[in-house]
């Protein structure tokens, strides 16, 4: 059987399975364990507290080394609402494209990666190859994060990981970090007859995304822009608010919710940190003065760190070779990329199919891509046989 053939009924299968964030991996991680398990390959399962979902990690290879580990999430976003002409968990193909929801994003790399697995295991390998599938990494990278715990404990850490994120398998070295927060602004009721008796929530909020977006455009000056990123600079941005019961109240509550999106050199904890600082010098002293018992609260939502791997390191030098380009580049979109650079594995990303893709309805990731990625991991064997990776 071809890989690319078997690289498409394998997608099909972990199609199949909707393992949209908010449902359990679970099926599709034990099909992966069940079919390593055919080939006496080993793996780890590393649950959730509820043990609704697990992270999978698999070693093929001398294990005592540093090697080179193929990543990948396992939930993918929702479907609702999207106006799908296919059935988003069922595998289709049309004119050379596989459609259904994660194809793109990002298990048509999985796919490819499982079926290497044949490959892998016939070859004479001078190191490791891992294989790590995640769960939410759709909802703030949150599920890796064990994983990667378990793996800073170990006492011979990974050499390489690459993540297979959509990027038309062209080798990408950074992205930006992000960090959302919320920002609940408790004020006090009254009639609007007497709104100056009260303390209104949503107008002190108003001032505090105002605050918020002075400080986005302060990110903005030219002194700060890095052109490797697009947009070049860091970004702000209020993206939910709620609050109010009806026109004749003065509304007594307020939430919203903001992201930073970072450049790697930027860290977004500030951002937050000039609200805060904004909101308990210059905002709450006000409301206040008219009601001791108001409040400003801020909640971390999640975070994740950027990705700036060295486009003269190792990591990038191996990527170029594996994926025939030295062509580097960046992305706007997240990855688990950073956290794992964070614990000291060098990360790039690189995976077939396109972002513009991702997330829409129909998703699909063409044929072609799956062969090109096919290709890849046979370079990655044939360089894992070779003398030139120390």
């Amino acid at each position: 059987m071809s890989d690319v053939i078997r690289s498409k009924e394998l997608l099909a299968t972990l199609v199949g399975f909707d393992t949209t964030s908010r449902e359990s991996n679970l099926q599709l991680i034990e099909f992966v364990r069940d079919y390593l398990a055919q080939f006496d390959v080993p793996c780890e399962l590393i649950y959730n507290d509820t043990r609704s979902k697990a992270n999978l990690f698999a070693t093929i290879g001398p294990a005592d080394r540093p090697g080179i580990v193929l990543s990948g999430h396992t939930d993918v976003v929702p479907v609702d609402g999207q106006p799908w002409t296919v059935a988003p968990f069922e595998l289709s193909e049309r004119d050379g494209k596989l459609f259904g929801r994660g194809t793109a994003d990002m298990k048509g790399y999985i796919a490819c990666v499982l079926a290497a697995v044949p490959a892998l295991l016939a070859a004479p390998l001078r190191m490791p190859v891992h294989i790590a599938l995640s769960y939410d990494e759709e909802v703030g990278c949150l599920g890796v994060r064990s994983l990667l715990a378990e793996l800073e404990r170990r006492p011979v850490k990974p050499l390489l990981c690459i993540i297979g994120e959509p990027t038309e398998l062209k080798p990408v070295l950074g992205h930006k970090g992000k960090l959302a927060m919320r920002c609940d602004v408790h004020g006090a009721a009254c009639h609007s007859a007497y709104a100056p008796q009260g303390v209104n929530a949503i107008e002190y909020a108003a001032e505090l995304i105002g605050e918020l977006g002075r400080i986005g455009t302060g990110l903005r000056s030219p002194e700060r822009h890095d052109a490797r990123f697009d947009p070049p600079f860091t970004t702000v941005q209020t993206g939910v608010i709620s609050g109010g019961k009806a026109l004749n109240i003065v509304p007594a509550d307020c939430r919203f919710d903001f992201e930073v999106r970072a450049l790697p050199a930027d860290d977004p904890l500030q951002v937050a940190r000039q609200l805060q600082q904004y909101a308990t010098e210059q905002v709450l002293p006000r409301m206040q003065a008219v009601h001791p018992e108001t409040d400003i609260r801020f909640t971390q939502l999640s975070a994740y760190p950027g990705l700036a791997t060295d486009a003269n390191s190792q990591a990038a030098q191996l990527i170029a070779q594996f994926c025939g380009s030295d062509a580097f580049t960046t992305v706007a979109f997240g990855t688990e990329g950073g956290l794992f650079d964070a614990i000291g594995i060098a990360t790039v990303v690189c995976g077939p199919g396109s972002m513009d893709q991702g997330h829409k309805p129909d998703e699909f990731v063409s044929v072609a891509q799956l062969e090109a990625c096919d290709a890849m991991l046979q370079r990655i064997i044939e360089s894992l046989q070779s003398p030139a990776i120390p």
